[in-house]
């Protein structure tokens, strides 16, 4: 019961720190690097359960979007921005291959940069793609799998677009030695998910060569779940909990978490950029960027991106100031993700009043168990890992909402951009 509950009232909580408010851009340039995102929102096809901002492709709204993304890069770099690193998701950002290796050029340009992530799907692990990727400099490589069970990849829709099981393992294979981290992306507790299908998705993660596994659970967000009560029922929260605590068993010794969902092998591996990076710049359509205290949220028209951009001005067009006790908070959260607040890092920043204001914060996340406090700062136990899982859910569900609020706002793009699968189709595997 514990968990539904916190779900709800954290999902609320998150919902209102989605209320933005117009924006006119980043006014203060930061005086250190800081971490670049880039959002790229095309995909060969919509799946029904992807919350995220993407599009249908097509190679010339690709072609004009990416211009675009560079001229934004370079208006940022203009004005004094520096980047230490750069992840770019999306949508699929490896479905236009050569306008990807041209923006990450861009960016390596103007500087050294610790770490170049980006995500792809399993058909996109081709030789040439492969070698593009590895050219312009990219170390960390997310690879969108969710299952390894030729089922649930057929109810997901996913089987014919990106290849069963043993397609997916060979082009893994043929990934992995390149890339100094690669990360499968998985998906737990699906809604026709049984317990000896998590167990072989979790000994095929473990047979693979990746040295990196994200397992994330079931996220959808109020418009999807309407619609997939209606078709197929509802992710069972309760259960998200035993498969979690399975994973955790599962895993170890392997894999060890390095986020309460990211888990690595053999220690050289890069860990996801929001743990790592407490401040961001966000750039593209649909992208989120946190600087100075603030959100900020760019439009999710790509017909208002390209015309913002090519007028000179920022794609950003909303944002949201966190008060001082709402910005430890979020720091509060993130940190934790990654297991654990440093309590140097916290005094670098607030002093000594962030274990003031956040004293009840801790103190019950001690008491229950959650957290424990050593010399070094706070870190989470393995109960305080699944209830960080739970609560980054709500977290991420509210921000699904708000996605899907922001494209809501442009019907005449929706239909010409997105041939989503009917979700009724995804109960007949």
């Amino acid at each position: 019961m514990l968990y539904p509950l916190l779900n709800f009232a954290f999902r609320r909580a998150a919902a209102r720190s989605m209320k933005l408010v117009p924006s006119i851009g980043i006014a203060q340039v930061p005086a250190t690097p800081v971490f670049l995102y880039l959002h790229v929102p095309f995909c060969e096809v919509l799946c029904p359960f992807c919350s995220f901002h993407r599009v249908q492709f097509r190679a010339d709204k690709a072609s004009a979007y990416f211009r675009a993304l560079r001229a934004e890069i370079a208006q940022y770099h203009d004005r004094g921005f520096r980047f230490s690193g750069v992840y770019v998701g999306g949508g699929t950002p490896t479905s236009a291959p050569e306008e990807l290796a041209e923006t990450l050029a861009l960016v390596r340009s103007y500087g050294p940069l610790d770490e170049v992530s980006v995500e792809t799907n399993p058909k996109d692990l081709q030789p040439h793609v492969l070698d593009l990727l590895v050219q312009a400099g990219v170390q960390r490589l997310s690879i969108g799998v969710q299952s390894f069970d030729d089922g649930l990849l057929r109810e997901m829709d996913r089987h014919e677009k990106y290849g069963s099981s043993e397609e997916i393992r060979e082009r893994i294979a043929l990934a992995a030695p390149r890339f100094r981290t690669v990360n499968i992306d998985m998906i737990f507790n699906l809604l026709h998910q049984t317990p000896a299908m998590l167990d072989a998705d979790i000994d095929a993660v473990l047979a693979t060569p990746a040295n990196q596994v994200s397992f994330y659970p079931l996220m959808t967000s109020p418009n999807i779940e309407r619609k997939m009560g209606k078709a197929m029922g509802l992710p069972d929260r309760a259960r998200m909990q035993r498969y979690y605590r399975r994973l955790l068993q599962r895993l170890r010794p392997q894999f060890t978490p390095s986020s309460a969902w990211c888990f690595n092998r053999g220690g050289t591996s890069i860990d996801e950029y929001v743990v790592n990076s407490p401040e961001y710049v966000g750039l593209g359509s649909g992208a989120f960027g946190y600087l100075n205290g603030r959100m900020y949220a760019s439009t999710f028209s790509l017909r208002s991106y390209v015309e913002c951009i090519d007028r000179g001005r920022p794609g950003i067009t909303g944002e949201r100031v966190l008060g001082r006790r709402e910005g430890m908070r979020y720091d509060l959260m993130m940190r934790l993700m990654g297991l654990s607040l440093d309590r140097a890092w916290v005094r670098e920043r607030y002093g000594m009043t962030f274990e003031r204001t956040m004293a009840l914060e801790l103190a019950a996340l001690k008491l229950g168990g959650w957290v424990v406090e050593n010399d070094r700062g706070w870190q989470l136990t393995d109960r305080g890992m699944l209830l960080w899982v739970a609560m980054m859910s709500a977290f991420y569900e509210s921000v699904n909402e708000f996605r899907a609020q922001m494209r809501a706002r442009i019907p005449s793009e929706r239909e010409e951009d997105e041939a989503v699968i009917p979700i009724v189709s995804i109960g007949r595997a």
